[in-house]
């Protein structure tokens, strides 16, 4: 069975993509793939790996047409904060590097408050913070 997962994403530009992602609070792995077209962002304790691949690196991997983020949503990436502040932040960040937003953050469900950002290539994000205490059983 499988020991690790990544996720990868097509961008226009691997600087200005690393920039913002950097800008947000997110690392990358100096060790493993980073070329001059990829660069190993790492998320979480658990260092969930995004790879970023700039586009025609992506598109030989896939063989097929990058999808058009400016007229759909092929993915919702989220990810934990620790408080409501960090949601703020994050958000408030995403938009200071060049993402976009048309949600502020709020509450969803009672016991979550998050806010969805695109980043410069138009992929979704949503960071959370859940109030498991709050959460319906």
């Amino acid at each position: 069975m499988a020991k690790e997962f990544w996720l990868n994403l097509p961008v226009k530009n691997l600087e200005q993509s690393k920039a913002f992602f950097s800008s947000i609070g997110f690392t990358f792995n100096s060790k493993h793939g980073n070329t001059e077209s990829s660069a190993a962002m790492q998320i979480g304790d658990k260092n969930v790996t995004v790879m970023l691949f700039e586009e025609p690196m992506f598109c030989g991997f896939t063989n097929s047409a990058i999808a058009n983020t400016q007229q759909g949503t092929e993915v919702l990436l989220s990810f934990d904060a620790q408080s409501k502040e960090e949601v703020d932040q994050i958000a408030e960040l995403a938009k200071q590097a060049g993402g976009q937003t048309s949600h502020k953050p709020s509450p969803m469900k009672g016991w979550m408050y998050g806010c969805v950002f695109s980043d410069l290539d138009g992929h979704k994000w949503n960071v959370l913070y859940m109030d498991y205490a709050q959460m319906p059983q």
